[in-house]
């Protein structure tokens, strides 16, 4: 194995792991997934037990999949065990504010202007956590009930302390324990970003028209609303307004709160009501300064927090699953020290420039679209105009927002490591 940048050292050193991941939510577990399928042993360690992490109660949460992610999730063998999937059959993405309707300038996607099928999926959380527990149990994912504490890195592997007293000897350490990551600030790993100003109000109606499978993100003043197509005549809302305000219309009764969506959701659907919890985010910008450090690589939320404008935080969670997978698997074919300095160096390498430019879209977005600036939104709503009258540009848009273009690992493309 390497030690570090100097010459081979060959140890005896047990490993009781060849990867142990912090954190056993969505990212989590499809890393555990991925990491298996490439032939690693794997501990997932969560101080949460398995069966409330897989709680299937509906409390509103839910995801937004690309197309790549759907088939990432269908080369891990989780795809066909999902109830309940709603397919992305159209967008449409419109300006305006509350009351008074959306801006006539809108862009429209339709799946039908691509050749791969719907440009996405709506699926609840109720559906796919469960569905990845039972996934990395038939896998066999050795799953500990507790968090990282401490752990040493040295030049042939990482010894991980956990909460219930035990430790663990493996190859490499994934952090994959949330925005909040122990594994990143343990690894000397900070993180530069910015709140917003905004929370976001999550909850999921029902309503008296039938959807389509269109999915609808209108800009407001105060910030964005995505009204997402669930099954049945139900969508999930994600709802963003400045803090105060938030906070104030969380605290009312649910028919208060309803009072304050309405004329934000139009009538189009017909009358709504609530279905499920309610609940709420504080909006923000957040990115680790790296993404690995000797014997660690972070995924997901512990690498990179962005706004929800596009719905791309669990998307861009499972590319990176994706491509550490894949550098992992491929390192190990050819022989090297899975966790030495220039295999997790292609990782990040990987993935620091995509997440860069999701980052920077994503703000350049919030920051466009959630002001009532006439001049910018004279130009916001020509912009949607024109990009909505150029088919070569609106079908790029589209292939982008189905997670269709870059360079896409193999889970992504449909294809096993």
């Amino acid at each position: 194995m390497d030690n570090a940048g100097g010459p081979a050292i060959f140890t005896c050193m047990t490993f009781d792991t060849d990867i142990l991941i912090a954190g056993g939510g969505l990212n989590g577990l499809s890393m555990a997934l991925a990491a298996r399928q490439g032939g690693f042993a794997v501990t997932l360690a969560d101080p949460q037990p398995a069966t409330a992490r897989g709680d299937d109660g509906f409390d509103g949460r839910s995801y937004a999949l690309a197309i790549s992610s759907q088939r990432a999730l269908d080369a891990l063998g989780v795809w066909k065990g999902l109830d309940a999937v709603q397919p992305i059959l159209g967008i449409k993405v419109t300006d305006g504010r509350a009351g008074e309707g959306p801006s006539p300038l809108m862009l429209v996607f339709d799946h039908a202007e691509i050749e791969e099928g719907p440009m996405g999926f709506m699926v609840e959380d109720r559906h796919l956590r469960p569905a990845l527990l039972r996934a990395a149990e038939a896998a066999g994912v050795e799953q500990v009930e507790a968090g990282v504490e401490a752990f040493e890195a040295d030049g042939s592997g990482v010894t991980v302390h956990l909460s219930d007293g035990t430790s663990r000897r493996a190859r490499l350490l994934v952090g994959c324990d949330g925005k909040a990551s122990r594994v990143a600030s343990l690894s000397g790993i900070k993180r530069s970003g910015w709140g917003y100003g905004q929370t976001a109000l999550v909850c999921a109606v029902s309503h008296a028209k039938p959807h389509e499978g269109v999915a609808h993100q209108f800009f407001m003043p105060p910030g964005p609303l995505a009204i997402l197509p669930l099954s049945g005549n139900r969508s999930s809302i994600v709802w963003s307004e400045q803090e105060q305000r938030a906070a104030e219309i969380q605290a009312m009764d649910d028919e208060a709160y309803l009072g304050v969506l309405r004329p934000r959701f139009g009538s189009f659907l017909g009358d709504i009501s609530l279905s499920g919890a309610r609940f709420t985010y504080p909006l923000g910008l957040s990115l680790a300064d790296r993404f690995i450090a000797p014997r660690v690589a972070l995924v997901g939320d512990a690498a990179h927090v962005v706004h929800p404008i596009a719905g791309q935080g669990l998307n861009a969670g499972l590319k990176d699953v994706a491509a550490l997978a894949e550098v992992l698997t491929d390192a190990r074919r050819r022989g090297e020290d899975i966790a030495g300095p220039q295999v997790l160096e292609r990782y990040a390498a990987w993935r620091r420039f995509d997440v860069a430019a999701l980052a920077a879209a994503t703000d350049a977005f919030n920051r466009l679209f959630s002001n009532d600036n006439p001049l910018l939104r004279a130009a916001r709503d020509i912009g949607l105009g024109i990009a909505n009258a150029v088919p070569v540009l609106r079908r790029g848009l589209i292939r982008e927002a189905a997670g269709l273009t870059g360079d896409l690992p193999r889970l992504m493309r449909g294809r096993p490591l």
